[in-house]
């Protein structure tokens, strides 16, 4: 009898355990299961809160382990200039996004958050990172964007975030607008060209893959996001977030494209754009959204705003939350930038769906699409970064690929004063040379805006680069001295008897709305060292600009002109053509005009009469070593 009870309850014990162990079994946490039965069984399990809480995407400085976990929140991002902690390593940044991670697994589902970034060029909020030049630069060579792609997801994964916004395929048709230095070109089929760093950046999508369905090739690589649907480079007088008129031939003709290309490359993500088309806030536009983006491209990726995108569908921004939200969410926006506010956010969709100004199946198409990028960056089988990738940060393959990429871009616009007359490339040895302007010594006006900042800023603000004043004595030979004065008067520029000058001037750095100009012109200390200098020593005018600039007045005086854009880091890159190591190779990618009151200008325009055409660029033939 003693035996028989014994075998009786080790039998029930096995049953309790056969029992536990299917209730335990959970096919979303199953990564043998197919991604569509995966989000079928999670969204069966999700209460509206949690469903809320993955539409909802957050700013860091507003996150926690408690937020994460109480809130179910679907995605965290930095800003511009939101790091962990002033000059943060890529090990900090790895335990800060894991530490809100694991507040997101220790929610009801356990479902992992996807941490976002403004990595436009390269990562570049993060300190000692590899800063590329601005897409402006990078418009004729779609293998080494793609390159360049790979070495950001890199650079990314180094930090622990596996999510992009980044490519911006705007075609900036007005260089006026302060996002111009984001857009490949004024040609759509450049831009087009050049979404092959979507692949760079998720890795290339197998073929017979189903069109519009998102792709990411591992943990090598990240989600990107293409940005910003639509029109954001043809508003009015070129003013950001303006609006874009244009007729519907010319919206899908000219701006609606690259999206093409995206979605077939397998984009995760594409963000709306904060401008309005013909007078329609995007954010509010339906019928492009679901009804063009969603339906008729078949993206089967999600829709996200821009940073506090649905704010701005009223004017003043913020005015009435309660129609932004409800407007935004039903024209087709899947997750919401807040950043700051989400609980304003999340109770007022509740509110909305509960009293059906809100479809839950609007509801449910969103977290599908959340999920879905989710699943195939493969975020529940691994939801935490560990170090093995810190090494890939700032590292000297990636700062010899973005050498490659400036040397490769930099336009040379005129060469001496007749072809038979070149100063360049300059010879390497001479007695005394002469570096002048405030660019020449200065690695955040050579990056640019969305450098470690959101704006970006002047000065030494990030490690690892190299100035082009640093660049030039590396270059020249032992022998030469070489003298740098920032802003040299024309009496010193005569009396010290230089065999050449080399004067690097520009653009401060900007970003977005702060960097729309009307005039287009560097500033005065800038052009007063052109006049200076050009007018007594033979020089090179080096442009570090975003976009084309006043310079007709100035060229007589100038003996050669090089548009260098916003090169990034590696400043070597710069020298590497100057002086004949490598040959100018580079085209302009818009149009140069004579004077901003012919803008807008674009090739093709019966008005066009331009200072430089759209595609011009002298070409020089490597010098060799002697």
């Amino acid at each position: 009898m003693e035996k028989s009870c014994v075998l009786l309850i080790g039998i029930l014990v096995l049953c309790c355990g056969a029992v536990g162990a299917e209730a335990a079994y959970m096919k979303y946490k199953d990564p043998k299961q197919p991604i569509n039965v995966r989000i079928k069984d999670l969204m069966m399990r999700m209460s509206l809160e949690e469903k809320i809480g993955q539409m909802v995407q957050i700013d860091r400085t507003v996150a926690s382990y408690e937020v994460m976990k109480n809130y179910s929140i679907g995605s965290l991002l930095s800003g511009g200039g939101s790091v962990p902690a002033e000059n943060a390593s890529a090990g900090m940044w790895v335990d800060m996004i894991n530490g809100f991670q694991k507040g997101s697994l220790a929610s009801r589902l356990g479902i992992p958050m996807i941490y976002g970034i403004d990595a436009v060029h390269g990562n570049n909020n993060v300190y000692g990172a590899t800063i590329f030049p601005h897409n402006f630069l990078l418009s004729r060579d779609p293998i080494l964007v793609k390159k360049i792609g790979a070495a950001t997801a890199l650079e990314a994964r180094a930090t622990g975030i596996p999510y992009v916004f980044a490519p911006c395929i705007a075609v900036c048709r007005d260089p006026r607008w302060g996002r111009c230095y984001e857009s490949y070109s004024e040609d759509h089929k450049i831009v087009q060209a050049m979404t092959e760093i979507i692949p760079g950046l998720q890795g290339d999508i197998p073929n017979k893959s189903r069109k519009g369905v998102p792709f990411l090739a591992g943990q090598q690589k990240v989600a990107a996001c293409a940005k910003h649907y639509v029109g954001d480079g043809g508003t009015n007088k070129g003013i950001n977030e303006n609006n874009t008129i244009i007729s519907s031939q010319g919206l899908f003709s000219i701006h609606m494209p690259a999206y093409y290309n995206s979605i077939i490359k397998g984009v995760a993500t594409v963000m709306i754009s904060y401008s309005s088309w013909n007078g329609v806030k995007m954010h509010s536009n339906r019928e492009l959204i679901t009804g063009f983006l969603k339906n008729t491209l078949q993206f089967r990726g999600f829709v996200i705003s821009d940073w506090q995108g649905i704010d701005r569908i009223t004017t003043p921004a913020h005015a009435n939350y309660t129609y932004s939200i409800e407007t935004g969410v039903n024209a087709g926006i899947d997750m919401i930038m807040v950043p700051f506010n989400y609980t304003e956010f999340i109770d007022g969709l509740t509110f909305l769906v509960k009293n059906k100004f809100v479809p839950i199946s609007r509801i449910n198409d969103a977290v599908k699409r959340i999920l879905r990028v989710k699943f195939v960056m493969g975020l529940f089988e691994n939801p935490l970064a560990d170090y093995s990738m810190t090494k890939y940060l700032g590292s000297k393959v990636h700062r010899s690929l973005a050498r490659e990429a400036v040397r490769k871009s930099l336009v040379l616009l005129k060469n001496g004063e007749s072809a038979n007359k070149p100063l360049l490339p300059l010879p390497k040895k001479s007695s005394k040379i002469l570096v002048a302007g405030s660019h020449a010594d200065n690695i955040g006006n050579q990056c640019g805006g969305w450098t470690i900042t959101w704006q970006g800023t002047s000065g030494n603000i990030t490690t690892g680069g190299t100035t082009i004043l640093s660049a030039i004595k590396k270059t020249v030979d032992p022998e030469t001295e070489v003298v740098y004065q920032e802003n040299p008067s024309a009496s010193f520029a005569k009396a010290n008897k230089f065999s050449y000058a080399i004067v690097v001037v520009g653009e401060p750095p900007y970003a977005e709305t702060a960097g729309d100009s009307m005039n287009l012109t560097i500033p005065a200390t800038g052009l007063s060292t052109i006049e200076n200098v050009c007018g007594a020593v033979r020089c090179v005018v080096v442009l570090i600009t975003g976009r084309p600039v006043v310079i007709q007045p100035y060229l007589p005086k100038i003996g050669a002109l090089v548009a260098a854009w916003l090169p990034g880091t590696e400043g070597q890159g710069v020298t590497d053509v100057l002086f004949g190591d490598h040959g100018f190779t580079g085209k302009l990618p818009r149009t140069w005009f004579k004077t901003v009151d012919q803008l807008p200008m674009n090739v093709g325009d019966a008005h066009y009469d331009p200072l430089f055409p759209f595609g011009f660029g002298l070409s020089t033939k490597p010098v060799k070593a002697t």
